[in-house]
């Protein structure tokens, strides 16, 4: 007889974007000629620029002749992308890590879930929260979180951000934690963390021997030069974090899939008895194992994105969503609503009024405004009393939201 892994059924029900569409569908079908706006899911609107449907249209030309044909790629991904990523994203910044640290994938939600199978499952981990539900969903699933109890897991070390101390978490000196996860700017309050506040980070893991997992898949909406793109801007950081960044959000790419992940070889972890194993070594093992590569075409459309036309063409289009991030904040600001985030991250991040809980919120935006945003308690304890927006509809739908927004409250 097969047994299930019991540990999947302590998730909830439902993945928090599948309750907002489960909400969604019945207000289609009891309101079918109410055209609803989404500010709620973060998912992309604009099409891919041209420099990249240039190179996929070449791509798949190359695949139609023999002599250009390819069939199973590196499980690590093509040395062409890979040195494009070091030359462009690391390099300028005084970053200096190998090809073989870099490890393309099919975007930055895959390996930000699949990392965790590296380490034991006894071992702590530590969230910022609120916290983007798969860190934690995908712990769940390997036994490491514990039982969930009044909205959080007994396993997890939670670290609160919220208005109260300026979104930025307190280091957990006096709690036991192996792996910290930090994803900044930070979906879901669009908030960043300076570089002091990065050092601290970095210097606390390697006092403690302690991993960080870091998602900066957000990386490419910072405007502030102050503000770090890559943890390993930080001195120490090669020997402690692993950082996770996505094609999706900066080029449009949540439908073509391709992102990467960096290993740095120095990076280790701990066996019973003390031995130090490279983690770099066994996430190459994992791949080879369980991923076939990501898509030739994929990964040259990625390429594009590096060529100088690339470059100006996908700025022009994160421009264009902060267009709408700052649009929203201004206007949500007027209309008396406490609003974080949009300016170095594609979310605003919102207060609801009054104490009122964010499904309740959410619910009253729905039917009273016909607009869809996402609840902040779906994002963790912390996120109770938040609505999130994101900034990736288009500038018509956007402004017809707001102003939806404004005439029903």
């Amino acid at each position: 007889m097969a047994l299930v892994n019991e540990h999947f059924l302590k998730l909830p029900n439902n993945y928090l974007f599948a309750d907002i569409a489960k909400k969604v569908n019945v207000f289609k079908v009891t309101h079918p000629k109410n055209k609803l706006i989404s500010l709620g899911i973060g998912d992309v609107t604009q099409p891919l620029c041209p420099a990249v449907v240039d190179a996929m249209h070449k791509a798949v030309d190359e695949m139609a002749v023999k002599e250009s044909f390819r069939g199973y790629g590196p499980e690590q991904g093509y040395d062409f992308l890979r040195e494009a990523i070091l030359k462009n994203d690391f390099r300028p910044r005084g970053i200096h890590l190998d090809i073989d640290e870099v490890f393309v994938n099919d975007g930055a939600k895959s390996d930000t879930g699949n990392f965790q199978e590296l380490i034991r499952w006894d071992n702590s981990i530590g969230v910022t929260d609120p916290i983007y539900p798969v860190y934690i969903d995908s712990n769940v699933m390997i036994g490491r979180a514990g039982v969930l109890q009044e909205g959080k897991w007994s396993n997890v070390v939670y670290m609160p951000c919220t208005a109260e101390n300026n979104f930025t978490p307190q280091i957990p000196e006096q709690q036991h934690v192996d792996v910290i996860y930090l994803c900044y700017p930070n979906n879901p309050t669009g908030t960043v963390i300076s570089r002091e506040e990065l050092k601290k980070w970095v210097n606390y893991a390697l006092k403690n021997d302690i991993l960080i997992f870091y998602d900066a898949a957000y990386q490419a909406y910072i405007t502030d030069p102050d503000i770090p793109h890559s943890i390993y801007e930080i001195r120490g950081a090669k020997k402690c974090a692993i950082e996770f960044r996505s094609f999706s959000k900066t080029a449009g790419f949540t439908g073509v899939r391709c992102g990467y992940t960096i290993v740095p070889k120095e990076v280790t972890a701990a066996t019973l008895n003390g031995e130090r194993i490279s983690l770099n070594h066994l996430w190459n093992r994992r791949q080879c194992t369980k991923f076939n590569g990501t898509s030739y075409i994929s990964q040259k459309a990625a390429e594009a994105t590096y060529s100088p036309e690339g470059k100006e063409q996908v700025r022009g289009t994160v421009d264009y969503y902060m267009q709408n991030a700052a649009k929203m904040r201004t206007t949500l600001a007027k209309l008396g609503f406490q609003v974080y985030g949009g300016i170095n991250a594609p979310y605003i991040w919102m207060k609801t009024p009054e104490g009122m809980d964010s499904w309740h919120f959410f619910d009253e935006l729905l039917y009273g405004a016909n607009v869809v945003c996402t609840p902040g308690v779906g994002f963790g304890p912390s996120g109770e009393g938040y609505v999130r927006f994101t900034a990736f509809g288009s500038h018509e739908s956007t402004a017809e939201a707001l102003r939806r927004i404004e005439n029903w409250k």
